[in-house]
């Protein structure tokens, strides 16, 4: 008899030791899981740079990471922010709040991701944004919360606007949509003109996923600049080339594309594209373990990735890679980490994490090639220039964030 209660009452203590393990794991990780939620666009005019293409990259880091992080689960979860600020807000709130997410990623939309960014930092949860592009989210909208990782205006109109100067494009019009990443595009790249010695001659602004680009483009060609910049983005650009292209516009004026990707270029054509440049934070084919990435992701959806994409895939690792050393899901913990750990994976090398939320990374500019030039399908790109980390991105002696001008918001 006394034996047996001698056993009883080691297993409750096993039982009881067992529980505050258990317990202590969950005040470290909320819930005892990770999970991280893709904000993105499935159905309108981004879904073919982000989309279904994020989802997956996500789900690969998820397998690289072998489905757990420190011992907890990882898990993704995804919705359609239909290009709407208030639904990807609410969207991001009740993830939040109902469904234990830790951390948002891809955020496709600027104004999508500068919604986005109050809701995590009122919550204290992490967004790390892949997929929109303006500047206010490292400038006058940061937050302690916000990474902004694979490119943003200022690199793009740093990489294409310096260049197309520098062969002779001195004269400009700007093409832009009208929202916050057209306006925070259009702006960096005419302060980036005038910076290299080159003229802007005006601007017209067309409403996102526009329908038709002529008079807009008629606009522009009285202009008679010799650069139409189109400071648009996906479905918007793609657009505004083919229409510029049956117009005859490009036979007296030359057009800049200031964010176009992979897809893009696959869509419209290397005879219609060919000799463009373009600035990218990632490219698939730049070196070995960018290749075997990307034909993972290739043998899943059936095109190559965008850096967007990719930026997914990184964000995800680079997360993860927080987590395992910090044995928790606290923003602030993760965050302080991540500021003082570079970063490096199949995105990119050496990243860093400025107090403003800027990922400094490498980018690239890059020269479409002609049709005889292209070895196979989707080797589209001569990699002209590698901007270095430190010149890529705006200077942050150039910074309106209030964390780093120590300014109240």
């Amino acid at each position: 008899m006394r034996k047996g209660l001698l056993v009883l009452l080691a297993s409750m203590a096993l039982v009881i030791v067992g529980c505050s393990k258990s317990d202590d794991a969950d005040e470290k990780v909320t819930g005892g899981f990770i999970r991280i939620g893709v904000l993105t666009d499935l159905s309108g005019l981004y879904s073919d740079i982000g989309g279904q293409g994020s989802i997956v990259a996500a789900e690969l880091a998820v397998e690289d990471l072998g489905g757990e992080v420190a011992g907890f689960p990882i898990e993704v979860i995804s919705v359609d922010h239909q290009n709407k600020a208030d639904i990807a807000a609410q969207k991001v709130r009740e993830w939040i709040d109902r469904n234990g997410v830790d951390m948002v990623t891809d955020a496709l939309n600027s104004a999508v991701a500068l919604a986005t960014a109050k809701v995590v930092a009122e919550k204290k949860k992490i967004m790390m944004n892949t997929g929109a592009a303006s500047t206010r989210l490292t400038n006058e909208d940061c937050t302690a919360y916000t990474i902004h990782h694979t490119y943003d205006t200022f690199s793009l109109a740093n990489g294409t606007g310096t260049a197309v100067v520098k062969q002779g494009g001195d004269t400009w019009f700007f093409l832009t949509s009208d929202y916050a990443f057209g306006h925070s595009l259009e702006t960096d790249t005419a302060g980036i003109v005038r910076k290299s010695g080159g003229e802007v001659l005006g601007a017209v602004r067309h409403p996102l996923s526009a329908s038709d680009f002529s008079s807009f483009l008629l606009q522009a060609q009285n202009s008679k600049a010799k650069i139409i910049g189109l400071a648009n983005a996906g479905g918007d650009t793609i657009n505004a080339i083919k229409a510029a292209n049956e117009f005859g516009i490009t036979r007296e004026q030359n057009l800049a594309g200031l964010l176009v990707f992979i897809t893009d270029i696959h869509s419209l054509g290397l005879p219609v594209t060919q000799g463009m440049y373009v600035t990218s934070g990632w490219y698939w084919n730049l070196n070995d373990e960018t290749r075997a990435w990307s034909k993972r992701f290739f043998d899943r959806m059936g095109k190559m990735p965008t850096m967007i994409n990719a930026g997914v895939y990184s964000s995800i690792m680079m997360y993860a890679n927080a987590v395992e050393a910090t044995e928790t899901d606290d923003a602030d913990v993760i965050m302080g980490w991540l500021r003082d750990n570079p970063q490096s994976d199949m995105f990119g090398k050496n990243m860093t994490l400025r107090k403003d939320g800027r990922l400094l990374h490498d980018m690239y500019l890059m020269q479409v090639k002609k049709p005889e030039e292209s070895q196979a399908e989707w080797d589209y790109y001569h990699v002209r220039e590698t901007i270095p980390a430190a010149e890529a991105f705006q200077p942050p002696d150039e910074s309106r964030c209030p964390l780093v001008t120590g300014t109240s918001q």
